[in-house]
């Protein structure tokens, strides 16, 4: 006959702690999920400046394509591309001897028909006394006044070609219509060039220079007024510098939005001494407007964006936190401008939101600590 086995009060309290024990994790005695650990920020209440980020491109203040005004022979070149040059000073000579030839017979020209016009009046002066006499006839006298009129035409028109004839030996000798810096020679010495044909060098202005961009025209409005109420500062920023930015003012906004990609072009002037902005490069441009007092700003990487829109992970007092969902105006650098759904002093989460789930307990870590 088997005996059951009889179970005491010792033997029952044992069994008990041996449960116990076994179903205790790492979580502790309540039995759930452990604290994630992350990294917290406080919701901070500061001034925080308006600005517009836009990709812009440098243009020279001036940009002169230099070209010949008579056809010759280019007989010198007075400068070697790339140099700085200034404004008057000689950058080609073409071969002027043609140009003086025809200057001499202008002067000729000009010398002989004022004798004839002289000679003209003494007929007209003689002719007048010799018909009061009636010793010429009123006729001659009318032939002799039409003479010296013509004459006096003839004389006009050779001191105009003269005129031009010192005005085209004078384009023999091409200087620099702007001060600023020469670019690719196009033409040397010894070629040919014809009037008004292709550029024989470029020069630009680079100080001061500007930054032409463009903002959605949405931004239009907010701009004229800040633009009405002061000049607004410009910066840019050189991708491949590394430098700080260089600053500058907003000095044009265009008289109309470019209906195929519904922006409006502005234009921002720079000093540029050090010549850090050249012309046809592409900077990162920011465009400050004014100031906010009193934003509240977060990390930029706390605010998540779900499929209700964006929110953050906001630290309650116990630890645990909720889902919040927020309104983000813009960035500003690192940092989301908030304009609803936190208040100044709050914490949110910045890292580790992977892990998390609304009413989940955390522990802060330092930023950067495993």
């Amino acid at each position: 006959m088997t005996r059951s086995p009889v179970l005491t009060l010792s033997s029952l309290a044992a069994a008990l702690t041996v449960a116990a024990a076994c179903g205790q994790g790492p979580s502790g005695p309540s039995g759930g999920p452990p604290p994630v650990a992350v990294t917290a920020a406080v919701v901070t209440s500061r001034t925080v400046p308006l600005e517009l980020q836009a990709v812009g491109h440098v243009e020279a203040s001036e940009r002169v394509e230099v070209r010949a005004r008579v056809d010759g022979q280019l007989q010198r070149v007075g400068f070697r591309e790339g140099d700085e040059v200034v404004a008057g000073q000689v950058l080609f000579v073409i071969d002027p001897r043609p140009y003086e030839a025809t200057l001499a017979e202008a002067e000729a020209r000009l010398a002989r028909d004022q004798a004839l016009l002289d000679k003209a009046g003494q007929d007209v002066v003689r002719f007048a006394d010799l018909a009061r006499d009636d010793y010429v006839s009123r006729e001659q006298l009318d032939q002799a006044r039409a003479s010296e009129a013509a004459l006096k035409a003839t004389v006009a028109a050779d001191v105009a070609a003269l005129e031009t004839a010192r005005l085209e030996l004078s384009f023999c000798t091409i200087v620099a219509p702007i001060s600023g810096r020469s670019g690719d020679l196009l033409v040397h010495a010894g070629n040919l060039v014809k009037a008004n044909d292709v550029p024989l060098v470029v020069i630009q202005r680079l100080s001061p220079c500007r930054v032409s961009f463009a903002v959605p025209e949405a931004e239009l409005a907010v701009i004229r007024t800040h633009h009405a109420a002061g000049r607004l500062g410009v910066a840019a920023r050189v991708r491949s510098d590394g430098t700080e930015a260089i600053r500058g003012e907003l000095s044009f906004v265009d008289n109309q939005v470019d209906e195929a990609t519904g922006t409006i072009r502005l234009k921002a002037a720079f000093a540029n001494q050090e010549r850090r902005l050249w012309p046809g490069q592409f900077v990162d441009v920011v465009l400050t407007l004014g100031e906010q007092q009193g934003a509240l700003t977060v990390p930029a990487q706390a605010v998540q964006t779900g499929q209700l829109g964006q929110f953050v992970f906001v630290i309650r007092d116990d630890q645990t936190v909720e889902s919040r969902p927020v309104t983000v105006s813009r960035v500003h650098g690192t940092d989301a401008v908030v304009a609803e759904g936190l208040s100044s002093g709050e914490r949110v989460v910045t890292d580790g939101q992977l892990r998390l789930a609304p009413g989940a307990t955390v522990t802060i870590k330092e930023p950067g600590s495993g």
